[in-house]
């Protein structure tokens, strides 16, 4: 018995003395962390203007202005650019240089704690910075710092950046809101899948012109609203979709499968398909020399709504009709999407390069180079098969 008792004993003793502990960690409470980053054209802020009138200045050239969202807001010291009421539970901060690793070093001269990333969620980049620079300059740093995690996603504001991190709804932090608002995607498929650090890393790598969603604020609230193109041979903004473009590249590339169709049946009244399931095909097709697409579209969904109340849900003629008219929708839709991204953006956003290098590997290393060129010249035939499955509930 008291072998086994010193045997344990022993052993107890040993577990302890091999126990380690993180030599190099910092207490939470020591650190500033930093939830959403906000990336702007330069512009200084009134608190930077104050401070650089007394004096407060170093060597830069105002290309780059960084708000960075510091949570929880009271744990940090300082009287800062708080954008929101004093009872807000986060810290906005803006700084303006042309190095963002310089703007991150220089918070350490006006906050009491060093910033890390380590919890940062969303990094949102306004159009017009894009417009002047290139995205790869812009998110060097981002991609470079151990500290930011590859998982933080990206997102563009068609103004100013910093102002989608402010909220008028007490106790929300705008960067958790921003973050969450993406769960919505199985509701409607203007929510886009979210582009995070190591995808768009990859993309712009393979220099592929790419869609970032984009954000919108208004009276104090943010939203999600069509999604903006940057093209992969300059890295620049070009241009923007709209929230039923959006929707359509969604459908065609099988990132989304939920949504409405919405027609206007017999006098003109409101008719709304909302899809239940969609499967997308995209085929390249090649006639000697001649490259062309075609797109198959099927999906199934319910009649949720109808307007026309006069008519019987599951009466074969009103159920016919309905189909030729959703389906007729959405091929105007689906044909407003394609003039945009290969007349009016010369862009392929929509993974048409993608299936060319799996389907025809040789001519895809053809044109490569300049796909996004051939790509607005290549015909895009798109075929759609829509049936109506489910009325809802109804009394009549």
């Amino acid at each position: 018995m008291c072998r086994r008792r010193f045997v344990l004993m022993l052993c107890s003793l040993l577990v302890l003395i091999t126990q380690t502990s993180c030599w190099s960690s910092k207490e939470i409470e020591d650190l500033a962390l930093y939830a959403g980053l906000s990336l702007d054209t330069g512009e200084l802020t009134p608190t930077e203007q104050a401070l650089q009138d007394q004096g407060a200045t170093f060597p830069k050239k105002n290309k780059l202005t960084a708000t960075i969202q510091l949570v929880p807001g009271k744990s940090v010291g300082g009287n800062e650019n708080q954008t929101n009421n004093s009872g807000a539970p986060y810290l906005n901060v803006s700084g303006t240089s042309d190095s963002l690793l310089e703007i991150f070093r220089q918070y350490s001269l006006r906050l009491d704690r060093p910033i890390i990333g380590h919890h940062l969620k969303v990094i949102i980049v306004s159009t017009e910075l894009v417009k002047q620079q290139k995205m790869n300059q812009i998110m060097d740093f981002v991609l470079r710092d151990n500290d930011i995690r590859p998982s933080t996603m990206v997102f563009l504001s068609q103004g100013r950046a910093a102002e989608t991190l402010t909220s008028k709804q007490q106790n929300e932090i705008p960067a958790f809101h921003i973050r969450d608002m993406t769960h919505n995607q199985n509701r409607t498929s203007k929510v886009m899948d979210p582009v995070i650090l190591s995808k768009l890393d990859a993309l712009m790598h393979a220099k592929r012109s790419y869609v970032l969603q984009n954000l919108v604020t208004a009276n104090g609230e943010v939203g999600f609203s069509g999604a903006g193109i940057i093209k992969g041979d300059t890295g620049h903004w070009v241009g923007s979709l709209n929230q039923e473009d959006t929707e359509c590249l969604s459908w065609m590339t099988k990132e989304g499968e939920s949504g409405i169709i919405k027609a206007y049946g017999r006098n003109k009244q409101t008719l709304i398909y909302e899809m239940k399931a969609m499967k997308s095909k995209i085929t390249a097709k090649l006639d000697g020399s001649t490259l062309a697409f075609e797109v198959k579209m099927t999906t199934e969904g319910r009649l949720s709504e109808s307007w026309n109340v006069d008519d019987y849900p599951s009466a074969t003629q009103h159920v016919q009709e309905a189909e030729h008219l959703f389906k007729e929708k959405l091929e105007q839709m689906m044909q407003a999407l394609m003039e945009k991204l290969q007349s009016d953006y010369k862009t392929d956003v929509a993974g048409f390069g993608s299936k060319l290098s799996i389907q025809k590997p040789a001519v895809w290393n053809k044109v490569k180079d300049h796909w996004d060129d051939v790509f607005s010249r290549t015909p895009v035939h798109i075929t759609v098969e829509l049936k109506v499955t489910d009325f809802g509930s109804f009394t009549q």
